[in-house]
């Protein structure tokens, strides 16, 4: 085990007192009795890591939000998986919202204004990066959100909510400041970053590569393109003398402990839940490509049948009794529930081993939680290089075919079967709108692991087209937000109102169909891998 992983256990332990989510939500954040002002610096990082880490990557409570890529379908309880208000309108999303801003979101800008106060670019600057990253988050599932008074002083209760674009703006800036920084920083968190242990040069690879990200998530916004923005940031992304994120060496990750206390959280939900299977519509992609990657990503049906009409899809590459079974998404839970034994649940490598239905894996629970990988670098390049945004090294074949070899090198798939992948006439780099669909595709697949950007790319880009509500979804089109906190609207309705109806010209217009400031010229030209109602059925 890693010093690295120790401390993290380590330093949650400690630090719970500092971090406590307050349920009385985002206006309590500015007036906390809890505010972790004396804990170590090194401490409070790693618990916001940690915090961060649960909260948005693998999908919320381990698996929640798998489904809104497609990723994966639910078996026996589709409430998700249908959008019922019950499991995901505001009021039971409301904590992803408050407790980002009470907790780690909270305990980054104290690490900030703390660093800064003591000229330590090795604290802030990475705190900087973590926290943008987390408010791209934040932004890209509500749209506009308060940044700018989120944490002004005591006085400001209601902060005001910034417009998505200006979230943006300071995203992009903060993460310029911060990669000059750690040019020249010292490591002052040492193992107290469960990322990169303090590392000055890879926080630094980090905020590029973050700022790259968030430049290409505006490139189908017609005005942000034409204004020359996304260009502009694409090449001081790719051209900063940092570096991107281009091993798998290199990639922002976090490590579990997996000692039964701080474990991956599709391990600790695997424990006592089967709840989730591979989506139809992944096995449908790993099908129609032939792709290795399924044998790691799922495991095979522990009793496999016959395809049922518009319920599952077999892929059985190497033998007609194995085979990789996806379910679609939002059946009946009459529909859905008799095929627990025939469809596939996801690889043994995300599984604790014992759960309390059967012993799986093992490891699942060290296995870590990523903030950024290589391949969606590549991936990114590899966009922006066949649109011509920016200036970036290489070509879009070099970079796409690159992106997927960091996946599946991630994942332990050997060389040999890589370049034989890469080699298929369905894969192999076609050019032009056909390659920006293959990009945006493989994209998706090597996001697995991480649904909020998989859905976010596939709100962006419309692909894979087939993505869309499953049958008995109660929107004919795929969620495009989150609604806000309903205790936003009891303690700060008025800024809530304000930016409701600024985005969506009624107070009304807090509804999960509507689309946040990059996502409006999805189905318009300004989207090159649009397709007549791809990923969104009304189209």
């Amino acid at each position: 085990m890693s010093n690295r992983r120790m401390l993290l256990g380590v330093g949650i332990t400690l630090s719970l007192f500092a971090t406590a989510c307050d349920p009385d939500g985002l206006t309590d954040a500015n007036n906390n009795p809890n505010d972790p002002v004396d804990a170590p610096s090194a401490t409070l990082f790693t618990n916001s890591a940690r915090l961060a880490a649960a909260r948005w990557l693998d999908g919320v409570n381990g698996t929640r939000y798998g489904f809104l890529p497609q990723h994966m379908a639910q078996v026996q309880y589709p409430d998700d998986d249908q959008y019922l208000a019950a499991r995901l309108g505001a009021s039971a999303t409301a904590n992803l919202f408050n407790n980002s801003y009470n907790a780690e979101l909270k305990d980054l800008d104290i690490l900030i204004d703390r660093g800064k106060a003591a000229s330590e670019p090795g604290l802030w600057a990475p705190a900087m990066v973590l926290s943008s990253w987390e408010f791209g988050v934040v932004t890209d599932v509500f749209g506009d959100v308060p940044f700018t008074e989120a944490f002004a002083d005591a006085a400001t209760l209601r902060p005001a909510y910034d417009p998505q674009q200006d979230v943006y703006d300071s995203i992009f800036v903060r993460l310029d400041e911060a990669s000059d920084a750690l040019a020249s920083a010292s490591n002052e968190l040492g193992d107290g970053d469960p990322i990169y242990g303090g590392d000055p040069a890879s926080w630094r690879r980090f905020a590029n590569s973050l700022r790259l990200r968030h430049a290409m998530r505006l490139a189908n916004n017609a005005g942000e393109l034409s204004s020359g923005r996304v260009a502009a940031e694409v090449t001081a992304a790719a051209g900063d003398a940092g570096g991107l994120i281009l091993t798998n060496a290199q990639n922002a990750e976090l490590e579990w402990p997996g000692n039964g206390i701080y474990d991956h959280p599709w391990a600790t939900n695997f424990k006592s839940r089967d709840d989730n299977r591979v989506s139809y519509r992944f096995i449908e992609i790993m099908r129609t490509l032939n792709d290795p990657r399924v044998t790691v990503l799922a495991m095979p049906a522990e009793t496999p049948l016959a395809e049922i009409d518009s319920q599952t899809i077999n892929y059985c590459p190497s033998s007609p009794t194995t085979c990789y079974v996806g379910l679609m998404n939002a059946l009946t839970h009459d529909e859905a529930s008799p095929l627990l034994p025939n469809t596939s649940r996801v690889g043994e490598i995300f599984y604790p081993g014992v759960t309390a239905y059967g012993v799986f894996g093992g490891t699942g629970g060290a296995y870590p939680s990523r903030f950024f990988t290589a391949a969606e670098t590549e991936f990114l390049l590899a966009e922006a290089a066949q649109r011509g945004i920016g200036t970036v090294p290489g070509t879009a074949q070099s970079h796409y075919e690159n992106g997927i070899r960091r996946h599946m090198e991630m994942l332990g798939i050997p060389s040999t079967t890589i370049d034989a992948y890469i080699a298929q006439p369905a894969v192999a780099y076609a050019g032009g709108t056909a390659g920006l669909i293959q990009i945006a595709t493989q994209k998706w697949i090597a996001l697995f692991t991480d649904p909020i950007q998989a859905w976010a790319e596939v709100r962006r880009t419309c692909q894979p087209a087939i993505v869309e509500p499953g049958p008995e979804a109660r929107f004919e089109v795929l969620p495009r937000r989150l609604q806000y906190s309903t205790t936003e609207a009891a303690v700060n309705a008025d800024e809530r109102r304000e930016a409701v109806v600024r985005q969506w010209g009624t107070a009304g217009g807090d509804v999960m169909t509507n689309r946040i400031y990059w996502d409006t010229d999805t189905f318009t030209a300004a989207n090159p891998t649009y397709v007549a109602g791809c990923s969104d059925a009304s189209q």
